[in-house]
C-alpha cells in the first residue's frame, strides 16, 4: 500500500512516499522545497499560496514517478498559525508568521482579561506569545475589520486540506496548540474565548486525528491530470503529534524530544496534567493521537544553529549542520552557556552577536570563534533538556529511564552525546523522518492496513535504524549543570 505524506516545517517542506508491504515501511522523498517567510510593510507572512503550489508539485512528481495508486494523502505542519476565510470561502489574507512582532505584548493584555493562573487552569497550555489566542487578540486590536469579515478559521494544515478538497475540517492535535482548548473535555474553551471577547462562531467542530476529510476536488484532479483520486486524511496534523506517533518506544514510560527548529521534550500520557507543578513549570498539554496528551515543554531547539548557519553563509562560510557538530567537538567545553529560551534568541539575524551579547551581559567568557559559539549552543541545549526533564518527572511523579530523540535533530551526534551525559541516561536517536513516518502511520491505521499505534511502533522499530548514546563523564556535567541552572534562574 502506498500513501503520501506532506510534511511542512518552519524552514522547508517535503512530499514523502510511504510504501508498506504488510511488515515493513519504506520511504522515498519525492519533492523538497524551501519555506521562506515574506516580510511586507513590517509584517512577516507565510507564503501559503506558494506552499500550496509546491504541494501540487509533490502530487505531480508522484504521478511522474509512476505512483498512480496512492491510497491517501496526509498533511502536517507547525502549530498555532491560521488562515481566515470569508463567507464565500475566500482567503482573506496570507497567514501571519508566528515570529511576527504583532503579539509582543499580547500575553500581558490577555492576563488583564483573565488572570494567568486561571488561564492555565482552563487551557493547560504553555504560555508562548505566539499562541493562536494571543494572535487573535492582536488581530482584534490591530485589524478588527479582518475579524469582522472572517467566517471560518482554519489552521494551516486544515487550510491546505480545504484547498485540496473543498472540505472545511478542524483536526484536534493542531487545534490543541491554540490556547483555546479545554484539554479535559477536548473541546473549545468558551470561558477563555468569552473573557477575551474572541468570537467562537468561526471555529469548526473538532475532529480526531485519522479522520478522512474527503477525496481531491474535481478541479484539482483535472488541473494535475491525476488518474486516481486518493483520500485526504486529517492525520495528527501538528508535526510534533505525528513525530510522537513515530517514537519506537518499548518502555511503559518514556521521554521524547522531537528535535528540529524547536525541541519538544515531553512524555505521552493518558490524561492532561494541569496542577500547580505543571503551571509553575509552564508545561503544555497538547493533543496526541487516539485521545492521548502530549505533556511537553517547548524549547528553542536548533533554531539558533539554523540561524548561525544562515548568518555565516551570508559571510561566505558554508558550514553544513554535520560540519557544525564536528566543529563543536574541537572547542573547549563548559566555557559559557546561554538560556536557549531567552527572548533575545527569538528573532532572525545576527545570532552570533546575540549570543556574545548574552554571555557578556551575564559576565561569562565571550565566544568569538564559530566552533566556540556552536559548542556553547549545543551544551546549553543539552543542559536545558536536563532542566526540562527534571521538571517533567516532578509533574509525573515517576522516573523516565530513557530519552528518545526523533526528527532531523537526532542526526546531530554531538548534541546527542552531550544530552546523554547531561541527563545521565541513555539517549536513543532515530528515526530521522519521524514526522513523516507518524503522518504515514496515521494514514495506514485509518485505512486499516495497520491495526493500532502499538503495532505501528513495532513496525517503525524494525523498519528504521536508531543509535544509542550512553552517558560520558556525568560528574563534569553535574558541575556544569549547577552553573547553568544558576545562570538561568538568576538572569
Amino acid at each position: 500500500m502506498k500513501v503520501l505524506a506532506f510534511d511542512f516545517g518552519a524552514s522547508s517542506g517535503r512530499a514523502i512516499l510511504g510504501e508498506f508491504d504488510g511488515s515493513k515501511l519504506t520511504l522515498s522523498e519525492l519533492h523538497r522545497f524551501s519555506n521562506d517567510p515574506v516580510e511586507i510593510n513590517g509584517t512577516l507572512y507565510w507564503d501559503v499560496l506558494r506552499l500550496f503550489f509546491e504541494l501540487k508539485q509533490g502530487l505531480l512528481e508522484s504521478k511522474k514517478q509512476g505512483h498512480d495508486d496512492i491510497a491517501s494523502i496526509g498533511i502536517d505542519t507547525w502549530g498555532v498559525d491560521f488562515g481566515l476565510l470569508d463567507k464565500q470561502g475566500r482567503l482573506l489574507s496570507n497567514p501571519v508568521h508566528y515570529r511576527d512582532g504583532r503579539t509582543d505584548d499580547m500575553m500581558e493584555k490577555a492576563f488583564k482579561l483573565m488572570p494567568r493562573e486561571e488561564m492555565y487552569a482552563q487551557t493547560g497550555l504553555q504560555f508562548m506569545q505566539f499562541n493562536t489566542l494571543f494572535q487573535l487578540l492582536a488581530l482584534k486590536e490591530q485589524q478588527p475589520e479582518l475579524l469582522r469579515q472572517a467566517d471560518t478559521l482554519l489552521f494551516t494544515p486544515d487550510l491546505f486540506t480545504y484547498f485540496l478538497t473543498g472540505k472545511k475540517i478542524c483536526e484536534y492535535t493542531i487545534a490543541s496548540t491554540s490556547q483555546m482548548i479545554n484539554p479535559k473535555t477536548r473541546s473549545w474553551n468558551e470561558a477563555v474565548l468569552k473573557a477575551l471577547d474572541i468570537k467562537s462562531d468561526m471555529l469548526l467542530p473538532l475532529t480526531p486525528a485519522g479522520t478522512p476529510a474527503g477525496p481531491l476536488s474535481d478541479r484539482i484532479i483535472s488541473e494535475l491530470g491525476l488518474r486516481s483520486n486518493p483520500t485526504v486524511i486529517s492525520v495528527a496534523q501538528h508535526d510534533t503529534a505525528s513525530a510522537v506517533m513515530a517514537v519506537p518506544a518499548n518502555e511503559e514510560h518514556f521521554a521524547y524530544i522531537s528535535s528540529g527548529t524547536w525541541s519538544l521534550l515531553g512524555s505521552e500520557t493518558d490524561t492532561p496534567y494541569m496542577d500547580a507543578a505543571a503551571a509553575e513549570l509552564n508545561f503544555t498539554n497538547e493533543g496526541g493521537y487516539n485521545g492521548t496528551t502530549r505533556l511537553l515543554k517547548n524549547i528553542m531547539g536548533l533554531w539558533i544553529i539554523q540561524e548561525l548557519r544562515r548568518e555565516w553563509l551570508k559571510q561566505g562560510l558554508d558550514y553544513s549542520f554535520g560540519k557544525m557538530a564536528e566543529m563543536a567537538e574541537t572547542a573547549e567545553g563548559f566555557k559559557c552557556f546561554i538560556d536557549p529560551d531567552d527572548s533575545l534568541f527569538m528573532p532572525q539575524n545576527n545570532m552570533s552577536g546575540r549570543i556574545k551579547e548574552y554571555c557578556k551581559r551575564t559576565g561569562q567568557f565571550v565566544p568569538e570563534q564559530p566552533a566556540e559559539i556552536i559548542r556553547c549552543v549545543l551544551e546549553s541545549l543539552a543542559l536545558k533538556y536536563r532542566m526540562s526533564l527534571e521538571g517533567l518527572e516532578k509533574i509525573l511523579d515517576y522516573s523516565l529511564p530513557v530519552l528518545h530523540v526523533v526528527g532531523g535533530g537526532c542526526q546531530n551526534a554531538a548534541l546527542n552525546r552531550y544530552t546523554a551525559s547531561a541527563i545521565d541516561r541513555p539517549v536513543i536517536a532515530g528515526p530521522v523522518e519521524a514526522t513523516a513516518i507518524g503522518n504515514i502511520m496515521c494514514q495506514l491505521i485509518a485505512l486499516k492496513a495497520v491495526p493500532d499505534i502499538k503495532t505501528a511502533r513495532r513496525i517503525i522499530e524494525h523498519s528504521f535504524e536508531s543509535v544509542t548514546y550512553k552517558p560520558e563523564n556525568p560528574e563534569k556535567w553535574d558541575e556544569a549543570y549547577k552553573r547553568f541552572k544558576s545562570l538561568v534562574n538568576n538572569k
